[in-house]
Formats: structure tokens, sequence, C-alpha cells
């Protein structure tokens, strides 16, 4: 990323949020060919985008037919979305896979501290089997930063990682163990013990592989089976670079670059900052992307700017890292 750029990313408040916003829509609409012909389409004015609520949020589907691409650049990378057969998978190319690591480094630090204070485990076997996983680049990156002997990944090692578990927590040693939705439930049906110095993360995903649960049915069965308080999650997609985290009661934070607004689901212009409807983000991140993404998701978003949830609106495909419908 350009440094006049990374400079004010990296160091955005809420009190210039929307301005960095702004220069960034402007930017996007001059150097993304894709981004520029749909806010054509819908007769807006760049010159007459004067706050948050007024700037076009590309549709996310559009990441399934389109090269999305801000300025000209072979990528170095192309993360793909994960979903069941058939259906057409989203495709983020990517200029630069060190500013997607920048981005969840910090966004973690922010919310967990430092990744060295941490073993980090991940139980992700649906999408370890893939090679285009921003998910399975971004928990590969904390491992490597934790240091720690024991972190890794866990695809079927079940007994493994239940008897890695009594050992961490026997040590007092802070542990994430960070999984999709549903080989958590699996570890959890099969190794039923009391987790004291871990915290367990679930990114969603249930990949057809259990019956539909909504998320609260989920977290009580993980809550119960490990003995633990609250549940963490973990918000992102393929199409963005930057995510959100929930320590507990599906209650998600933003970092300081990344924001949800929510909009009518029968008028798509008409977009909030607070209040339910469907899911809009800014991801101030996905500068050579596009920053402004209206997804399929359906949710909340509460006066302290924090968010909720609430599944996917209709007609939308199902995709891993978000089947639990709310």
């Amino acid at each position: 990323m350009d440094s006049q750029w990374k400079d004010k990313i990296w160091g955005c408040t809420e009190n210039n949020f929307e301005e960095l916003s702004l220069d960034i829509f402007r930017f996007q609409y001059d150097n993304n060919i894709i981004y520029r012909q749909f806010v054509d389409a819908l007769g807006v004015s760049p010159g007459s985008v004067s706050n948050l609520s007024q700037i076009p949020f590309l549709p996310i589907r559009f990441f399934k037919s389109h090269s999305i691409k801000t300025t000209a650049f072979e990528p170095i990378t192309i993360f793909e979305s994960s979903g069941t057969t058939g259906m057409i998978p989203s495709r983020h190319e990517v200029k630069d896979v060190a500013l997607y690591k920048e981005s969840f480094t910090k966004a973690f630090e922010l919310f967990y501290g430092d990744p060295a204070d941490w073993c980090i485990i991940g139980l992700l076997p649906s999408y370890l089997e893939r090679n285009n996983s921003s998910l399975i680049v971004m928990v590969d990156e904390l491992i490597r930063l934790s240091e720690h002997s024991s972190s890794g990944f866990y695809l079927n090692e079940v007994d493994k990682l239940h008897l890695l578990l009594k050992e961490l927590e026997f040590k007092k040693q802070k542990t994430l163990l960070i999984g999709v939705t549903f080989a958590l439930l699996d570890f959890a049906e099969q190794y039923p013990m009391h987790l004291h110095y871990t915290t367990i993360m679930e990114t969603g995903g249930m990949k057809g592989r259990r019956k539909d649960l909504i998320r609260e049915e989920v977290q009580e069965i993980l809550k119960n089976a490990f003995q633990v308080d609250t549940i963490h999650s973990e918000y992102g997609m393929t199409e963005l670079l930057s995510q959100a985290y929930s320590k507990g009661q599906g209650r998600f934070e933003c970092p300081p670059w990344m924001k949800v607004m929510v909009r009518d689901e029968e008028d798509p212009l008409t977009v909030r900052v607070f209040g339910k409807g469907a899911m809009n983000v800014i991801d101030l991140a996905n500068i050579y992307s596009c920053s402004f993404i209206a997804t399929d998701d359906a949710g909340q978003v509460f006066n302290d700017k924090s968010f909720e949830v609430a599944g996917r609106i209709d007609n939308s495909d199902i995709r891993g890292c978000s089947l639990l419908a709310l």
C-alpha cells in the first residue's frame, strides 16, 4: 500500500473515518472500472457524495462475476469463498498479501493483545483442504507470530488435540482455539472438558455437516461442553481484508478502519448508521479492491456501533463462513 494511504488507514479514528472514507470512495471511483460503472449506473455523481450514507455500496455478488480491482495490477494471490457444490465462488484478487496480514494482525492485537502471549490452535478441517482460503492465511500467520511450540493446525486429529488442550490447561497457558463451527461441535461432542485458560472462537460454517442451528444454540452447546462463560466469534469474508470480533453474546466490534451500516431491504440505496436491515460493510483496508460492500447478511447495528448478524437475506447463496441462520 502506498505510504500515504497506509498512514491514514491505520491512523484512522472515529473523528476522521468519514473524511477518509470519502477520499477512498473518490480514489476507487477514479481507479476501479467496475465500481465506477456501478456508481454511474445508479446516476450518482461523486461530487454530490458528502457523507457515508450517500456512498454507493457494491453488491457482494459482483465478486462472483467480475474482477474487482482498484488500479491495474496482477494479483499476487486470489482468495476464493467456500460454499456448497455447484455454487459460484467469490474471487478476491489481492494486490498485496502483506496488507491483509497487517490488517488482521493489527485487529487481533487491538482485541486480544500480542499473538506471542498465546498458543494458537486452528481447527479448520474444511478450509485446510483448500489452497485459496483467506481464513487459513490469517490463522497461519497468527500461529507463526505466536511462536509457541504447540501452536498449529489440526485436521482430523481430535485425540491429539484433546491431549494437547489438557496439557496446556495444566500449564495454565493462555490458548486460542479457533475453529469452524461444525468441527468445534464435533470436538465438543467427543471430548467435553473444562477449559479455564482456553478461549474458543467460532468462525461460522456448518457446511451441511449438521442440522442448522442458530448461533445461540451453537454457543450454548459449546459453553456447556467446555464449561466456559462465553464463546468468541470472528466475522470476516473473502471479499474483505478486515475482521470484526465478538467476545460473547454475539455482539461484534470493528477495528477503527472498518464499519458496519444497514440498508433497507426494500430500498437498498437507503443506508442508515444504526438499526436493523441488510448489512453494508466499509473496510478501508480494502483499498485496492472495493471498500464499500453490500453484503448478503442481515443484522442490527446498535448505538454503540457494535452489531449482530441475524442470518442471510432471502435468495442469497449460503457460503461456508456464514451458514448459521439466526
